[in-house]
């Protein structure tokens, strides 16, 4: 069909690719465009899309042959090579290939530093489930530096749409109130059968009367009216790890709301929102402080005392110091979520000026002017300020 990439280019595998390699291939791609990680990214969310249609057609044998054969005009034929133009939402994606992402419904596999958060790819591996998937769930989490530094534990309640406490989620109004789906006979699929240049074709897909359940509620639960979902509240409590990022979101599987009828819970995504720190400013893993000293303590030098996330800690200024010179403290800032090690506080000493002084200072100031050791005297190849920022960010 025009306009539609070839499938073995969409998942980056040579034509006679294993089946192995075939999954091994569709499970990076989906992953690298998974909805979790690229949130309110429509086009990757299209490039999911597509590499779960390419890996339906590709990990079928007869499918597979077929498209080698004649290529997308197999969909054609009755066949129906893919998604039916895309019919398929991403849940659907979930529920026949959650398998596929093992425990990475999140964004797992290599996207490892949340894999805390992360689990329960999928139904259960093709598993039937009733009813439809609850919706995802946003909350914003406030972090403080320290809590950055060495990650927290968080306790926190949730309004949302919880199972209903007389069906448990069924929405059914007792265990006799459920029976086969007339559509399907109680299979969860409905098979059809299709005149073909080629002979009859026969496809498979899930029965859109009970979902793939192969159940109907005939009776439905008074406290819910069947939907199986009240609206509650619930504690969660999780950890989150250090060198997490302002703005940065984890998501906790099947913590969103309930699922109607008996269906998944949607996901929990916490959103990271950093508290303001009195002195210190953080910078990807460095934490930063602004040291400001008369300039009797630069010039002569001296010893200070600095906040750092851990508490204060004691520097030497040399004697001589100059405005926008850096100190380094190593190992003093926040981890990386991603890797070991952890970045540095960077001390940035500014020069105070006062605006107004009494008449001895002034005479004291103004013998000091006509001191020639007090006249500007720049080194030959001294670097101002910005261009040792820029070293000192280089270095980190």
């Amino acid at each position: 069909m025009a306009g539609k990439r070839d499938y073995y280019e969409v998942l980056g595998v040579a034509k006679g690719a294993s089946a192995e390699e075939i999954k091994k291939a569709y499970r990076k791609v989906a992953l690298k465009y998974h909805p979790d990680r690229n949130q309110g990214d429509k086009a990757a969310e299209e490039k999911f899309k597509e590499a779960a249609e390419a890996y339906e057609v590709l990990s079928d044998d007869q499918k597979k042959a077929r498209y080698d054969q004649y290529g997308h005009a197999a969909e054609n034929m009755g066949q129906g090579g893919g998604f039916h133009g895309g019919g398929m939402n991403v849940e659907d994606i979930f529920r026949n290939f959650g398998d596929i992402f093992g425990n990475a419904r999140g964004g797992g596999g290599g996207f490892d530093p949340f894999e805390s958060f992360f689990g329960g790819g999928g139904n259960g591996g093709g598993q039937r489930q009733r009813g439809r998937k609850g919706s995802n769930l946003r909350i914003r989490v406030r972090m403080t530096l320290a809590e950055v530094a060495h990650g927290a534990k968080k306790t926190i309640k949730v309004k949302k749409h919880v199972q209903c406490h007389t069906c448990h989620g069924t929405g059914a109004k007792d265990a006799s109130s459920v029976s086969k789906c007339t559509m399907c006979g109680g299979n969860g699929v409905v098979r059809r059968t299709t005149n073909t240049i080629l002979g009859q074709m026969q496809t498979t897909t899930t029965c859109p009367q009970c979902n793939g359940s192969g159940e109907m509620i005939t009776k439905k639960c008074t406290t819910c009216n069947g939907l199986g979902t009240e609206y509650g509240e619930e504690t969660l409590t999780f950890d989150i790890p250090a060198g997490v990022q302002d703005g940065m979101q984890l998501s906790m599987s099947g913590k969103g709301n309930a699922g109607e009828q008996g269906g998944p819970a949607g996901d929990l995504i916490i959103a990271i929102e950093l508290e303001e720190h009195a002195d210190l400013e953080i910078d990807g893993q460095n934490v930063i402080y602004n040291l400001y000293l008369n300039f009797a303590d630069a010039a002569l030098g001296c010893n200070v005392e600095v906040p750092t996330v851990d508490g204060k800690a004691k520097i030497k200024v040399p004697a001589g110091t100059q405005a926008g010179k850096v100190l380094r403290l190593n190992g003093k800032g926040v981890p990386s979520v991603n890797s070991y090690g952890k970045g540095d506080q960077l001390v940035i000493v500014n020069i105070y000026t006062p605006q107004k002084l009494s008449a001895e200072e002034e005479k004291l100031m103004e013998k000091l002017r006509q001191s020639p050791n007090f006249k500007p005297q720049p080194q030959k190849g001294e670097k101002g300020f910005f261009d040792r920022m820029k070293d000192v960010f280089r270095e980190g």
